[in-house]
Protein backbone atom coordinates (compact mmCIF):
# COMPACT_ATOMS: atom_id res chain seq x y z
CA UNK A 1 0.00 0.00 0.00
CA UNK A 2 1.58 3.47 -0.84
CA UNK A 3 1.10 6.36 1.36
CA UNK A 4 0.37 9.73 -0.29
CA UNK A 5 2.42 12.81 1.60
CA UNK A 6 4.22 15.78 0.94
CA UNK A 7 6.89 15.75 -1.78
CA UNK A 8 9.55 17.31 -3.11
CA UNK A 9 9.75 19.70 -5.81
CA UNK A 10 11.94 18.70 -8.24
CA UNK A 11 12.95 22.45 -9.32
CA UNK A 12 13.32 24.29 -5.69
CA UNK A 13 14.06 20.57 -4.04
CA UNK A 14 11.73 21.54 -1.02
CA UNK A 15 8.96 20.58 0.33
CA UNK A 16 5.46 21.37 -0.91
CA UNK A 17 2.52 19.59 -0.08
CA UNK A 18 0.34 17.97 -2.89
CA UNK A 19 -2.77 19.66 -4.34
CA UNK A 20 -6.29 18.37 -4.16
CA UNK A 21 -6.17 17.17 -8.35
CA UNK A 22 -2.62 15.98 -7.98
CA UNK A 23 -3.95 13.38 -4.93
CA UNK A 24 -6.93 12.30 -6.74
CA UNK A 25 -4.96 11.44 -10.01
CA UNK A 26 -2.73 9.31 -7.50
CA UNK A 27 -5.69 7.75 -5.56
CA UNK A 28 -8.51 7.27 -8.49
CA UNK A 29 -9.66 3.91 -8.98
CA UNK A 30 -9.23 2.44 -12.53
CA UNK A 31 -11.86 2.17 -15.25
CA UNK A 32 -13.69 -0.92 -14.09
CA UNK A 33 -14.51 -1.69 -17.81
CA UNK A 34 -11.01 -2.11 -18.01
CA UNK A 35 -10.29 -4.48 -15.27
CA UNK A 36 -13.39 -6.74 -16.19
CA UNK A 37 -11.73 -7.30 -19.01
CA UNK A 38 -8.35 -7.68 -18.01
CA UNK A 39 -9.41 -9.96 -15.32
CA UNK A 40 -11.34 -12.14 -17.74
CA UNK A 41 -8.76 -12.30 -20.76
CA UNK A 42 -5.88 -13.39 -17.67
CA UNK A 43 -8.96 -16.14 -17.15
CA UNK A 44 -9.27 -17.08 -20.69
CA UNK A 45 -5.17 -17.02 -20.81
CA UNK A 46 -4.78 -19.30 -17.78
CA UNK A 47 -7.59 -21.77 -18.64
CA UNK A 48 -6.39 -21.83 -22.67
CA UNK A 49 -2.94 -22.93 -20.82
CA UNK A 50 -4.40 -25.76 -18.93
CA UNK A 51 -5.13 -27.76 -22.13
CA UNK A 52 -8.22 -30.09 -23.57
CA UNK A 53 -8.65 -32.72 -20.79
CA UNK A 54 -9.95 -29.94 -18.32
CA UNK A 55 -13.60 -29.13 -17.42
CA UNK A 56 -12.82 -25.30 -17.36
CA UNK A 57 -10.66 -25.51 -20.78
CA UNK A 58 -14.67 -26.94 -21.98
CA UNK A 59 -16.59 -24.62 -20.66
CA UNK A 60 -14.20 -21.96 -22.92
CA UNK A 61 -14.41 -23.42 -26.27
CA UNK A 62 -17.70 -25.35 -26.45
CA UNK A 63 -20.59 -24.16 -27.27
CA UNK A 64 -23.90 -24.93 -25.27
CA UNK A 65 -25.95 -27.79 -27.04
CA UNK A 66 -29.38 -28.28 -26.57
CA UNK A 67 -31.95 -26.67 -24.47
CA UNK A 68 -31.69 -26.30 -20.35
CA UNK A 69 -34.88 -27.56 -18.89
CA UNK A 70 -37.00 -25.15 -16.75
CA UNK A 71 -36.75 -24.36 -13.21
CA UNK A 72 -39.96 -25.48 -11.12
CA UNK A 73 -40.09 -21.74 -9.67
CA UNK A 74 -40.42 -20.60 -13.66
CA UNK A 75 -43.27 -23.00 -14.53
CA UNK A 76 -45.48 -20.92 -12.47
Amino acid sequence: MRTFGPKTDEVTKEWRRLHNEEIHDLYSSPNIVWVIKSTKMRWEEHVARMGDRRDAYGVLVRRPEGKRPLEETMRR
